[in-house]
Order: C-alpha cells, then sequence, then structure tokens
C-alpha cells in the first residue's frame, strides 16, 4: 500500500480471538500515553478514536511521508509488549495486522467519526458516546481538553460542538454503519 503526506486512513484492530486488549484503566491510559508521544514523533494527527475492551478504532492524517503504518506499528508493539510483560502473558494480543483503509471520500470522514464515537453505545457499553472515557468524543463536543481532536476539521463540517453532539446521538444510519462495517473485521 502506498501512503500519502496529507490522506486520511482508518486503523483498527482487535484482541488476538476476539480476547480483551484492555483489562483495567491504566491500560488505556497507557495507550494513550504511546498515541500521544508517537503521533508527536510520527507526524500523524488522530482526528478520531475509540478504545474498546477488545478493539480500537483510529482514524488519523498522515501530515509527513513516514507512513502511518510505523506509527501503528510502534505504538501497538510497545502496547502489546507491555501488556504481555504485565500480565504475565505471552504470544499475540492483536489479531493479524491489516492494513489501515484510505479514507478517499472526505464526505466519508463525518459518518466515520460519528461510527467511531459510537462504537461504545452500540455495543451497550454505555447509552451515551459521553459516558465512554476512551474516546476523543468529549473532545469533539468541547466537555473535556484536547489531546486529539482537529477542531478545525470539525468546524468544515458542523456549525458548533453542539450540532456534533446531536449528530453523533441521533439513531445511528443504518446505510452508514453497512457501508463502514463492510471493510471490518
Amino acid at each position: 500500500m502506498h501512503y500519502e503526506k496529507g490522506q486520511y486512513y482508518h486503523a483498527y484492530n482487535r484482541g488476538n480471538n476476539k480476547q480483551p486488549i484492555f483489562i483495567e484503566p491504566g491500560n488505556y491510559e497507557y495507550l494513550l500515553k504511546l498515541m500521544r508521544k508517537n503521533a508527536a514523533r510520527f507526524r500523524i494527527t488522530v482526528i478520531a478514536y475509540c478504545l474498546m475492551p477488545n478493539h480500537y478504532h483510529i482514524l488519523a492524517r498522515q501530515d509527513d511521508t513516514t507512513p502511518l503504518t510505523k506509527f501503528i506499528r510502534s505504538t501497538f508493539q510497545s502496547y502489546a509488549q507491555a501488556f504481555n510483560k504485565r500480565y504475565r502473558r505471552t504470544g499475540k494480543l492483536f489479531e493479524n495486522s491489516r492494513d489501515p483503509i484510505v479514507i478517499d471520500d472526505l464526505a466519508y470522514l463525518s459518518g466515520l467519526c460519528r461510527y467511531i464515537h459510537r462504537n461504545p453505545v452500540e455495543a451497550h457499553l454505555v447509552e451515551n458516546a459521553q459516558h465512554w472515557p476512551y474516546s476523543n468524543y468529549r473532545e469533539f463536543i468541547g466537555d473535556r481538553p484536547r489531546f486529539f481532536h482537529h477542531p478545525d476539521l470539525v468546524k468544515e463540517w458542523f456549525a458548533s460542538p453542539e450540532e456534533y453532539r446531536r449528530f453523533v446521538e441521533k439513531q445511528s444510519d443504518e446505510t452508514n454503519y453497512i457501508k463502514i462495517q463492510k471493510y471490518l473485521f
């Protein structure tokens, strides 16, 4: 796969055999720390993310010529090593690595952000996306300081954070979900 500066990608993976990749809050926090460090190191802008108990989604833009896969490999290999050491386990933590999906339809980006942010709601982990602490949805709606969020991009789609909140919270768009899920798992 050819990676280009300025291109958007959807990266995702899940635990080997669909097993959990996060056991306790410290696991999520450690991965977020790795993501922040490596996003700066590899010049990646993380647009949207959601860390779920057995999988993750990241929508990112490659801001340099360094391929996004270097960010993904470095981040998740470091995480898997720390996880295995912490829980005294061996073997793969994640299923086979997947190439990130190129997002070449910019109109699709807002729907993909919504899909990512609604993941914990659709999985019945929370009733409202705002209650899931391991995504940047609350950053999008101005309810938490920004670590990963590209406010200018969101302003292109929505007049206000409140408008984005209404977009995410309204009943899911089956067509959009089917379109997105056909690429996943």
